[in-house]
């Protein structure tokens, strides 16, 4: 496609603003290792909450949706969906009791929680195995969208994009820490919203499209509206629905959506104000991020399905694109190439920008990781502010590369999520009831971590070379179930036969981050005189039940609308509404 003057300039302009917002946050980050990655603890919520935002406004996810759409319909979004559970909880629960811990990461609770050993063992091992192998991972799904997205739209070749991409995000990521993120974060929101509605808006105008009522009305688009999957066929509603709703949510660990919060979303949580500070950030997160945000993504996945019917058509379309990187979260970045001059540069902007923000992210959480629970904790304890700074801004440009050379051998985001969510299964019940239950110990989480990544590798590479296990190709999610199944099991019958924490490490984790006293009653019974504090968890898992009936009442809202069904849509609305009222009332009365 042409780019002209016009577009250069505009992409120019975002990543001169996004250089200059890095250099003006330097000097403060390079203060302290706190301010690099936890910008003093003194965040707004509407700062974090845009950031959480920008950060899952990547380039990969409107390719995921695209791809998910085209193979499965808009009811296939129930896949991440589903999460919005997890979210709501992490809002309700888990927000103030993150901030409340102090933590400088998420992985810093394992010696806070935890004692000995096993403690240190987790922290230490969890610092490389989350830090770098799954944040690796993730910024390589990431880089395979910019892949595509600059092989269809710029003609670059996936060296020549990620050159472009890396430099930049490196260089204003070390720079300027989390402020420096947050910064150009609600700069690239605004962006990258902009680009996503003015796309949705000019493809629906195109003449292969007609209107809006013309897409809908088309044979191939008409069989994928519905927000629901067809319950006639379990093979088709089991894997798309129920699975993501009844298991999904809290028995796998990924980035963005962990079970009790974590990784990015626990790191902007703890940078927070205050507790309140904490939970408004994650709620603004949530509702932005499940109701505000799909709708022009599947509208262009539906276009798409018009134009590009099939994968051959994208091959015909773009022959210079490599095979390896052909498939239907393609369709994309190919429909992007029909939008005109201006418009052309505002959305590839806001393309850059949502690679940009979460690469930025991943980038300073993951260097967050290697620093402070691997290098401060375990190699050079009395290192200095400085080096900690020094060794951030170094592990940040190693993480980056590593990601980029693991990019040029991925083809799919959807493979990608798929692997993901297998190697997590299982695990996602301890990061919730940690908190909650006083047995659960190290060897808890050791077990877990270690039996569900055996479990992953067996099912995705040792099965389907022996067929120990018949899984029919139709019945894929059987692995999932599997994996949940064996993992769950195997650490609660490790967490039984293993002691469990000793009672002054339980009752300093309990005074400090004061969880709801029910699971720490056999600890709290041999101390009468501890003081019990009389928690709200009931009130809390009520409020995240109408936080989700919200988001998904207005995110329904807005399809019964876009598909002309008013009254529905109307009393989706007044949900929506009601459940917005309650939920800011109770925020309000916060201290």
């Amino acid at each position: 496609m042409n780019v002209s003057t016009l577009d250069w300039a505009i992409i120019a302009a975002f990543f001169i603003i996004s250089l200059l917002i890095g250099l003006f946050t330097a000097k403060t980050a390079g203060s302290s290792a706190k301010e690099f990655f936890l910008s003093g603890r003194n965040m707004p919520w509407w700062l974090l909450g845009v950031s959480m935002v920008a950060t899952t406004f990547s380039a990969d996810t409107p390719n995921l949706v695209t791809d998910i759409v085209r193979k499965n319909g808009v009811a296939g979004n129930w896949a991440w969906w589903a999460f919005l559970l997890t979210g709501m909880l992490t809002v309700f629960v888990y927000a103030k009791l993150w901030r409340r811990s102090e933590v400088t990461t998420d992985l810093e609770f394992y010696e806070l929680r935890y004692s000995g050993k096993g403690a240190a063992f987790l922290r230490a091992f969890r610092a490389i195995y989350l830090g770098v192998f799954f944040n690796v991972v993730i910024m390589a799904t990431v880089s395979l969208a910019a892949i595509k997205i600059g092989g269809v739209m710029l003609g670059l070749s996936p060296v020549q994009t990620l050159l472009i991409a890396s430099i930049v995000t490196v260089v204003y990521s070390s720079l300027g820490g989390l402020k420096g993120v947050l910064l150009t974060d609600f700069f690239q929101f605004f962006i990258a919203i902009i680009g996503s509605f003015g796309a949705a808006f000019y493809i629906l105008d195109l003449p292969e499209i007609g209107s809006l009522n013309n897409l809908l009305a088309h044979e191939v688009v008409s069989t994928k509206l519905d927000f629901l999957p067809d319950f006639s066929d379990p093979n088709v509603y089991v894997p798309i629905f129920i699975l993501p709703i009844a298991i999904q949510w809290w028995a796998t660990w990924y980035p963005g959506a962990e079970p009790g919060g974590g990784g990015y979303i626990a790191q902007r949580m703890l940078s927070a104000k205050d507790e309140k500070n904490a939970i408004g950030a994650t709620l603004f997160f949530n509702v932005a991020h499940y109701a505000l945000r799909p709708w022009p993504w599947i509208i262009v996945a539906l276009s798409s399905l018009v134009i590009f019917p099939n994968i051959s058509d994208l091959q015909e379309a773009f022959p210079h694109i490599p095979v390896d990187k052909l498939g239907d979260d393609l369709a994309y970045p190919a429909m992007l190439s029909f939008l005109p001059t201006g418009l052309v540069g505002i959305v590839l902007a806001s393309l850059i920008a949502a690679v940009m923000s979460t690469l930025s992210t991943h980038l300073n959480w993951g260097s967050s990781y290697v620093v402070n629970d691997f290098y401060l904790r375990f190699v050079k304890p009395d290192a200095s502010d400085k080096q900690l700074v020094a060794v951030g801004r170094i592990s940040t440009v190693l993480l980056m590369g590593l990601s980029a050379v693991l990019a040029l051998a991925l083809s799919s985001a959807l493979d990608a999520f798929q692997i993901l969510l297998q190697i997590g299964a299982g695990t996602g019940l301890i990061f919730i009831l940690r908190w909650f239950w006083w047995r659960i110990n190290a060897y808890t989480e050791i077990s877990a971590m270690a039996i569900s990544f055996v479990v992953a590798i067996f099912f995705e590479v040792i099965n389907p070379k022996l067929g120990l296990i018949d899984i029919p190709a139709d019945q894929s999610y059987l692995k999932l179930i599997y994996s949940v199944s064996i993992t769950t099991v195997g650490w609660l019958i490790v967490t039984f036969l293993t002691q469990p924490e000793k009672d002054e490490v339980l009752l300093a984790f309990y005074r400090k981050v004061t969880p709801a006293a029910l699971g720490w009653r056999k600890v709290l019974d041999r101390y009468p005189s501890e003081q019990v504090v009389v928690g709200t968890l009931g009130k809390e898992i009520g409020l995240m039940i109408t936080g989700t009936f919200m988001v998904y009442s207005a995110l329904f809202s807005t399809g019964f609308f876009i598909y002309g069904e008013v009254v529905p849509g109307f009393i989706a609305a007044v949900i929506a509404l009601a459940g917005g009222f309650v939920i800011i009332k109770s925020w309000k009365k916060l201290k």
